[in-house]
């Protein structure tokens, strides 16, 4: 009587067809390969669970886990995908990555070309280093996985044509922790709710970390600098954005931390230096009766403090420090700022006095448009911008208006007392990412793999 099998003798025969299908896809693999060992031979042998050390060595892939196993490379193993598809391919729950170097992945977007491709829960991907992958780590509808400690960087393209660091799509509870990033094009979280990123670097990338669709996020302790973008957030109701630093995203259009159409955010605590614009607002908050919660943030040394692209309302403003930007706030289309509140904020070109010595400015601190209206009203006047011609408009409006100026915001309790934010530590945090960034360049190797 013919027998339907299951267990341990159904995963081999998924296996063989899974092989058959993968000799079918990679019979042009490229010749580098030739002589290394696969590495799923290997792990066939395995029981389920097994916890099993790879020796020393280069083995080619792609590695496929379709059951819960231990795989721990101790930092002496490298898979090679060859330039074809994935390196690492999870289809199962429960399975530990690490101490791995996986290289040279396929190029193809379709495909999400990856380091590790997940989809399965309760997966652990740790201290690893993937290099010259498309894509780093792509998990898709996988929930409760541990990324961790892992250093990724991307292929040799321009920076639209690279692929994502880390890419979650519809995926809850995962944690993205400890891992450095440089030269790939954005950590995206796509439909995706309830995880937690933190404690990441990212240097010469697109976005940082860019959010769509995705709620009650968690963004904490995550350091930023020299990307286009640093934290764009967009249609994403209930993130949290805390304690983070974002250096330097200082391109024609570089922002600090982005909102679009997003409700229901508290960001606090971070550090926004060295930026085209610190803070990106476009008709944020969205939902009806909410509020955006700015607090205890540093904004400071960026072109623009905060960038209104339009007049809107319900964003709070509280204990925040703006600090030598250029222009403190800027709101498009003719309007004001007026619909925020505005309370306790530490204002570096304040001018008032504190006679009473409660640490409250006297006066409030109010903030008018003159000649600025027009490079913050006409999109095509902002080349001039800084320029000694419009700056001498701006200060003859200022010493005798020949109309009257707008005031943007009013601030009724200014604060005479910075709050003590360690701007060395800032500094250092920087210089850790410039020193990741020069052993990359000195340590990654060239790709001299042939074309096809």
């Amino acid at each position: 009587m013919f027998q339907i099998p299951t267990g341990r003798e159904a995963r081999k025969i998924n296996q063989s067809r899974i092989a058959g299908l993968l000799s079918l896809l990679l019979f042009s693999i490229s010749p580098l390969l030739a002589g290394y060992p696969p590495i799923q031979d290997l792990v066939d042998k395995a029981e389920e669970h097994a916890s099993i050390v790879i020796e020393p060595g280069i083995y080619s892939g792609p590695l496929i886990l379709d059951f819960p196993i231990t795989i721990d490379g101790q930092h002496r193993v490298t898979i090679d995908a060859g330039g074809k598809g994935s390196v690492v391919f999870i289809d199962t729950d429960g399975a530990t990555l690490k101490g791995l170097k996986l290289i040279n992945s396929g190029e193809s977007h379709n495909d999400i070309d990856s380091g590790v491709q997940v989809r399965g829960n309760f997966n652990v991907i740790k201290d690893n280093i993937i290099e010259n992958c498309l894509f780093g780590v792509d998990l898709q509808q996988s929930n409760n996985n541990i990324v961790r400690r892992n250093k990724i960087s991307s292929q040799e393209h321009g920076l639209g044509q690279r692929g994502d660091a880390v890419r979650l799509w519809y995926s809850f509870n995962n944690r993205i922790e400890d891992n450095e990033i440089i030269n790939s094009r954005d950590m995206v979280v796509w439909y995706s709710a309830d995880n937690i990123i933190q404690g990441n670097s990212g240097t010469n990338c697109r976005y940082s970390l860019h959010f769509m669709y995705s709620r009650y996020n968690l963004v904490e302790n995550n350091s930023y600098y020299h990307n286009a973008v640093g934290i764009f957030v967009m249609y994403s109701d209930g993130i949290i954005v805390r304690n983070n630093y974002i250096g330097h995203a200082d391109g024609p259009t570089g922002v600090g931390i982005g909102f679009k159409e997003t409700s229901d955010l508290t960001i606090e605590g971070n550090q926004i230096l060295y930026c085209a614009s610190g803070l990106y607002i476009d008709i944020s908050p969205f939902q009806p009766d909410t509020t955006n919660r700015f607090k205890q943030n540093l904004i400071a040394f960026n072109n623009i403090g905060v960038r209104f692209l339009n007049e809107w309302h319900g964003n709070v403003f509280r204990q925040n420090q703006f600090v030598s930007n250029m222009t403190q706030v800027a709101v498009g289309g003719a309007g004001s700022a007026n619909g925020h509140v505005w309370e306790g904020n530490y204002w570096s070109d304040y001018e008032g006095f504190d006679q009473d010595q409660d640490g409250v400015g006297d006066t409030p601190f109010e903030l008018y448009r003159f000649a600025d209206r027009l490079w913050q009203n006409v999109d095509d006047a902002q080349f001039f911008k800084g320029s000694p011609m419009l700056e001498t408009l701006d200060f003859m409006e200022r010493l005798a208006p020949l109309s009257e100026p707008t005031l943007l915001l009013r601030d009724p309790k200014p604060s005479m007392i910075p709050l003590e934010i360690n701007l060395e530590e800032a500094k250092d945090t920087t210089n850790v990412l410039l020193k990741l960034l020069e052993e990359q360049k000195q340590t990654q190797p060239k790709d001299t793999r042939p074309r096809f």
